[in-house]
């Protein structure tokens, strides 16, 4: 048993089945410890992660800049209320701002960072102008209003009435998205690169062309960089890679180094607009997170992880490329920084399992896509480690596929 854990994984399993909310589909593993891509269960076994903390550890398992950051604070002040000043969250909003542009707003999460880019776009519009227009197989959230912003309809069953006012277009389709604009909108709403979606990228005009649409038109453009932020494509942030400026940024996951953090940054001109009492967020900015953020743009600074991204990110294309070439079950790769989607011709869900087995941890969405988020702290090493393990999957997946049944 790990010196880490308390009680076996089969002892916090089944006290989970008596006291919690069984909302989630979990793995029957306890996880009590990490470091860097690994990470251990109560067992001890240890699992190569290249889907940690669905992304939002993105230096990894306690990386030791924030670890110390957060001890560090939490012997200093762990919150106060934002009606006072606190010296981290005005550092942290420097040191993103000063990356991107505008003004910081802090919250917890993405769905909330969300929450507040919709009311900031209505609250900065002309009266009347209410609409925002999201695009298909997009994810932004799960509260209410992000849920309706969320083009899927499998997110919407049972919630009915949704939230008024959100039009939905298809992804590099311009001409779409201009026949939706109306003197009732006010905003357009995308993610940069899908993630929930399929880690799907658009084309290299479409982004540029929804900011046209938007100064044209008089509407906001806000980009949900809620997955494509903190250096996950191998810029600081994903709108940098095809040199688009949103009026609006949402961002949160990889925030703080994984601690619960979400923010929204808004040009100059815009802030303001979000003015007091329109708005706020009881635990967004505390000292715990800011400091925890300080610290992950400082290491990702520090260590050069940008560039190792970038480094990274080509050493999984030219394993999957192979592995494209070789296995017909592999239909597309679509990769941008250290996003990963593997599309498969198949359903992705078994060859998770196959990795669980095999201790390496990975995600399957939009039911045929095999998607890695790793960290930006990942190494060769570990890259060849889990591409091996994801090539034994897909060749057994690929045989069992040619495999009549009978």
């Amino acid at each position: 048993m790990d010196p880490a854990a308390t009680q076996s994984s089969e002892q916090t399993i089944e006290q989970f089945q008596r006291y919690v909310i069984p909302n989630y589909v979990r793995y029957p593993i306890s996880l009590v410890r990490g470091e860097g891509s690994y990470i251990w269960d109560a067992e001890g076994n240890r699992y190569l992660d290249l889907f940690p903390g669905w992304g939002c550890n993105i230096l990894g398992h306690c990386p030791p800049r924030v670890v110390e950051a957060i001890q560090q604070q939490a012997a200093k002040l762990i919150h106060v209320p934002n009606t006072w000043h606190m010296e981290p969250q005005g550092q942290f909003a420097e040191l993103l701002c000063t990356r991107s542009f505008g003004k910081a707003f802090f919250c917890n999460s993405g769905a909330e960072a969300v929450e507040a880019a919709i009311k900031l776009a209505r609250l900065h519009s002309p009266e009347g102008r209410y609409k925002i227009i999201t695009f298909e197989n997009s994810f932004h959230g799960r509260t209410l209003a992000a849920v309706t912003a969320t083009a899927q309809p499998k997110y919407h069953e049972g919630l009915g009435p949704l939230i008024a006012g959100f039009r939905y277009a298809p992804v590099n389709d311009l001409d779409a998205v201009a026949g939706l604009v109306d003197d009732e909108t006010c905003g357009i709403l995308i993610e940069p690169i899908q993630g929930e979606g399929g880690v799907n990228i658009p084309d290299a005009e479409f982004l540029p062309g929804l900011r046209r649409i938007a100064d044209e038109t008089g509407c906001l453009l806000i980009f949900d960089e809620v997955q494509t932020g903190m250096g996950r494509t191998g810029t600081w942030f994903g709108y940098q890679q095809w040199d688009v400026q949103p009026d609006i940024m949402t961002l949160a996951k990889g925030l703080a180094g994984g601690v619960a953090c979400g923010a929204l940054i808004a040009r100059d001109e815009i802030a303001p607009s979000l003015r007091p009492g329109m708005h706020a967020s009881t635990f967004g900015g505390n000292p715990l997170a800011m400091a925890a953020g300080i610290a992950t743009v400082r290491t990702i600074e520090q260590e050069g992880l940008l560039e190792n991204c970038r480094r990274m990110s080509e050493r999984f294309r030219e394993k999957l490329q192979s592995l494209q070439d070789e296995l017909p079950i592999v239909s597309e790769l679509r990769i941008r920084g250290l996003m990963i989607g593997i599309d498969l011709t198949i359903p992705a869900a078994p060859a998770v399992e196959k990795c669980l087995q095999r201790r390496l941890l990975v995600n399957a969405t939009h039911d045929t896509v095999l998607r890695l988020l790793p960290a930006l702290t990942v190494t060769e090493e570990q890259v060849d480690e889990g591409c091996a393990i994801i090539a034994d999957v897909l060749r057994e997946l690929a045989q069992e596929a040619e495999t009549p049944t009978t």
